[in-house]
């Protein structure tokens, strides 16, 4: 049975550096690149390079959220879940649904696949896959602490709950909800989403350890 953890466990890595991977392509690389194309490589990267790097982002959440699942089902049944792992998999789960739900729909539109609304949809899927890139590194903070909470502060390893983790999800909530109605802020340059996201790591975390 461990070794069939294992191997999620694996697989959960896998998917989730395909994924995050890609993401950061999308916002550190990609970006900068159509401001930069030519007319005629830039409609090139949108019929061809776009949709491709797209299918592999969307397909590695997938499997990535699917594989964590399972995992958080084991952290269960052996009582091993916290706070450190809630934080993050609440926001792993939001980037995933953000891919899915409106990153996605919005970039089949933005890239000519389906027609609407084409600037609007771009707009909405920078501002949700900059939120996704704000979101990964605490994300990331949290997956990595939670099998270390124990030693590393009693906020960390707390049963999930309490009051510091209320504040938390009430942060990751309101960000999430400028995600789907708000600005892009400090986050609209690669600068200042890496710097938030470390921010952001801190401020949750340091909630955990010190309230």
């Amino acid at each position: 049975m461990e070794f069939v953890n294992f191997l999620f466990r694996w697989a959960h890595l896998l998917f989730g550096i395909a994924w995050i991977g890609m993401l950061y392509y999308f916002n550190f690389v990609q970006g900068g690149y159509f401001k930069q194309a030519t007319p005629e490589g830039l409609a090139d990267a949108k019929a061809k390079l776009a949709p491709s790097a797209l299918w592999w982002f969307r397909w590695g959440a997938m499997f990535t959220f699917i594989t964590g699942v399972v995992l958080l089902v084991g952290l269960f049944h052996n009582n091993q879940f916290n706070n450190s792992i809630l934080v993050g998999a609440t926001m792993g789960t939001l980037m995933f649904l953000n891919v899915w739900l409106v990153i996605w729909p919005a970039q089949q539109i933005a890239l000519g696949m389906k027609e609407g609304d084409g600037p609007a949809n771009a707009a909405k899927a920078l501002l949700a896959s900059r939120t996704n890139t704000l979101f990964s590194g605490p994300m990331a903070y949290g997956m990595m602490a939670g099998p270390h909470a124990a030693q590393m502060g009693s906020g960390y390893g707390s049963p999930a709950g309490g009051t510091d983790v209320i504040i938390c999800l009430a942060i990751i909530a309101a960000i999430e909800a400028n995600a789907l109605f708000g600005k892009l802020g400090p986050i609209e340059t690669v600068k200042g989403v890496i710097h938030s996201s470390i921010g952001l790591t801190v401020i949750l975390f340091g909630i955990l350890y010190f309230i």
